[in-house]
């Protein structure tokens, strides 16, 4: 059909009187629909967008947050215990790297390790010593320093479910704990006599403001499980070590407990003699502390 039979034809053919008014409304209609369509498409995308920027900042700040903590044998390399360093990274180290938020602080437990004649400060060489780290950062981002931190001020100690808070912690273990900060956070390493004696108990570690463990600190269910006074408003965490229960010795936490003469326990505030939990501190010249807890056993 040439060009002009094809007009003829079109020509003849016949429409209502309303066609064109018809058509018109159905053009507007299906574009309205195509607009429609475009939006839910841009905002679909946009959306998705969002969510895999949001993700990807999320990865990029628990990376970074990650990376602003020393891990546990870093922080016994940087304390001069190149032994322990070794032995947290090792198979019978125990990662924890749980956080809480509490006051000011972030706190958080890197993890531990257990064993015998890991730590070349330590002069015990015949006795199993466990070691723990705790890194203690600024929520608002501000610099933790060795010479404005008041270390003493601060207590990380291990508590026994079961036990008096008296009974178990780091004046009865013998303990000793050497503070330091590096890149602004404030690290914690702890050395307590083996807490794998207990590992069948719950065995917790604390970090609260204060001194030795009180009844104004902490208190006792009749589960045998401890946790913070509830007027207790001084910083505080509490973590729980998974230790390997098959490791106990129920006989050997029997006896310790037994030769501290401190079973006894009531959750109503007592007066504490402070002079009856001593503490030396002594710093290097880096600026690092290390404070050398008086066992109860010897007063």
């Amino acid at each position: 059909m040439n060009r002009n039979d094809y007009r003829q034809a079109f020509d003849s053919l016949s429409f209502s009187a309303n066609f064109q008014e018809r058509t018109a409304d159905l053009l507007q209609k299906r574009a309205r629909e195509l607009e429609k369509e475009c939006e839910i498409m841009t905002i679909g995308r946009t959306k998705k967008l969002a969510i895999l920027i949001a993700a990807c900042m999320a990865l990029v700040v628990s990376v970074s947050a990650a990376v602003l903590l020393l891990s546990p044998a870093q922080v016994a390399d940087e304390a001069g215990q190149p032994l322990l360093a070794e032995a947290f990274q090792s198979a019978d180290a125990i990662a924890v790297n749980e956080m809480v938020e509490s006051g000011d602080f972030s706190i958080t437990l890197l993890g531990l390790v257990s064993g015998k004649n890991l730590d070349v400060l330590n002069q015990d060489l015949d006795a199993a010593h466990t070691y723990a780290v705790l890194a203690l950062r600024n929520l608002d981002g501000t610099p933790i320093e060795n010479e404005t931190f008041d270390f003493i001020r601060y207590t990380m100690t291990p508590l026994v479910s079961g036990c008096a808070p008296t009974a178990v912690n780091n004046w009865t273990l013998d303990a000793s704990a050497q503070g330091l900060a590096r890149d602004g956070v404030y690290y914690y390493l702890l050395d307590t006599a083996s807490l794998e004696m207990f590992a069948d108990r719950t065995v917790y570690m604390a970090f609260y403001e204060g001194m030795a463990p009180s009844n104004s600190i902490f208190q006792l269910a009749e589960d045998g499980s401890i946790s913070y006074a509830e007027d207790f408003e001084g910083v505080q965490a509490l973590f729980t070590l998974p230790l390997d229960p098959s490791k106990a010795d129920p006989a050997a936490a029997d006896a310790f407990i037994a030769s501290t003469g401190l079973t006894g326990w009531s959750n109503e505030h007592t007066d504490v003699e402070e002079e009856d939990w001593d503490t030396d501190i002594q710093e290097d010249k880096d600026g690092n502390q290390t404070v050398i807890i008086t066992p109860m056993t010897e007063q």
